[in-house]
Parts: structure tokens; sequence; C-alpha cells
């Protein structure tokens, strides 16, 4: 799925479009229009545009991530209990799609960023992708903290990284080289698996708003040593679209 933010006139809009095959793997914006010049939210009420069984939001909600950020980062993996998040907002977008269009198998899902290039030569270029929460602190390390290469990649390229993670688990988990490299690999290619047919739940299968993965993170960061930092899910999630709550 590509999801463009542009202008029109004075107001934000949302292009949503679906890419395949070789043109998924392309920098540009290009793809089958699905949604088009959907309203992009700026105020409480989320302004949500349909389109058959897709559903598309995009604009100001409330940021769902909880961690305590200056315990991880900052303190040691000391932890009071302090969300960072608690009272944040946060930009998103948010899509609701059919099972039917992911296929019928088990998918590996991954976002990217891409953005204008600056160079003369104009066009797109990749500077951002992940799919597992946190697992970016690893890639700092993994590459001497210079992870462009990394944000650069996509997933079937992965397994260059993978002694690199395993020697930034040695350091920070204490892990014996060859477990090491086993963990490594249960981390990378760094896609999110999921089967529709089954609940999800992560790290196994998808992931849902109240799963804590910093939990799940910090203990293999950790080799088990954390194994929470005593923060949980926030209390204004919505159980309909677009499922974060209004922002702050």
């Amino acid at each position: 799925m590509v999801l463009v933010i542009g202008h029109a006139r004075v107001h934000q809009v949302a292009t949503l479009r679906r890419a395949d095959g070789a043109q998924a793997a392309g920098n540009d914006d290009g793809g089958q229009a699905i949604v088009e010049g959907a309203p992009v939210s700026t105020g409480r009420d989320a302004r949500i545009t349909k389109a058959g069984d897709y559903s598309i939001f995009a604009g100001w909600r409330s940021d769902p991530f909880f961690i305590d950020r200056r315990g991880v980062f900052f303190n040691d993996f000391q932890f009071t209990g302090d969300d960072f998040f608690a009272d944040k907002n946060v930009c998103s977008m948010v899509l609701e799609i059919p099972n039917s269009a992911l296929g019928p198998k088990q998918v590996g899902l991954w976002h990217r960023t891409l953005m204008p290039s600056k160079g003369t030569g104009g066009g797109w270029v990749q500077v951002e992708r992940a799919a597992r929460p946190l697992q970016l602190m690893l890639a700092y390390a993994a590459t001497g903290g210079a992870p462009q290469a990394y944000l650069a990649g996509e997933p079937s390229n992965d397994t260059s990284f993978v002694a690199g993670f395993a020697h930034a688990l040695e350091h920070t988990g204490g892990y014996a080289p060859e477990e090491a490299i086993r963990v490594a690999r249960t981390m990378l290619p760094e896609i999110m698996s999921y089967d529709s047919t089954r609940p999800a739940s992560y790290p196994d299968n998808g992931r849902t708003l109240t799963d804590d993965a910093v939990d799940i993170f910090l203990t293999i960061l950790t080799n088990g040593k954390v194994r929470e930092d005593k923060v949980g899910p926030h209390g204004d999630l919505l159980a309909e679209f677009p499922y974060l709550g209004p922002p702050h």
C-alpha cells in the first residue's frame, strides 16, 4: 500500500494506492488508486473515508505507544513507570483492509517511508523502514551508529546484518556467541508475520495496540535480565475505527 499526503488548496488530503509486483518495490508513488482526496484530520473529530471494504484515516490522534523512555534510554533500565507517550499526540495513518486483500497465506509485513530526493535527479528516496518496535536500537549498535544502509534496505537483504546484531546482543545481553547468532536470526529479516486465520498477538502473529512490545524487546535485548518497564496500554483506545483516541 502507498499512502501519499499532499495539499489541495488549504486542506491536506491523502491518497491511497495499491502497488503490486515490481511496482511495489520501486521508489515512486505509483499504483492503482483506491482512495483519492481523503481529508486529513487536524482536530479532535476523526474524518474517516471509506471505499468499499477499505477505511482510511490520516491525521492527529492520541499516541498509543507506551514506554518508560527515560528508563530505557537514559537510566540504565531503572524504571519508574513514567509513560513518556501518555499525553503525546501522533500524526497517524490508519488503514483497515479486508483479510482477503492480503492473500490466503501468511504474509510478512513491513513499512517504509519515502521522501522526495534532494538531488538534482528528483524522484523519491527511502529514508526509513521498520516492522518491529525498538529494533532500530539494535540496528544502530550493529552498524556502529551508522544505520543508513539498514534503513535504506529491505528485509530480503537482512542476512548481512545478522553478525552485527549478534555482536550487539553479546554486549547488551551477555549472550554466548552461538546463542547471539541464533537470536539475531529470529529478529531478521525484520518483518512482522501475520496469518489472518489466527488472532493477532505480538510477536508471533501481527500486533495489537495493547501488546506490550517494549517488554518483549527488553527481554530479548537483556537476555531475560529485564522483563518490563512498568507501563501498560493507554486507556483512551477506541473499540471502533480508527481505534486511536482523540488528540490531547
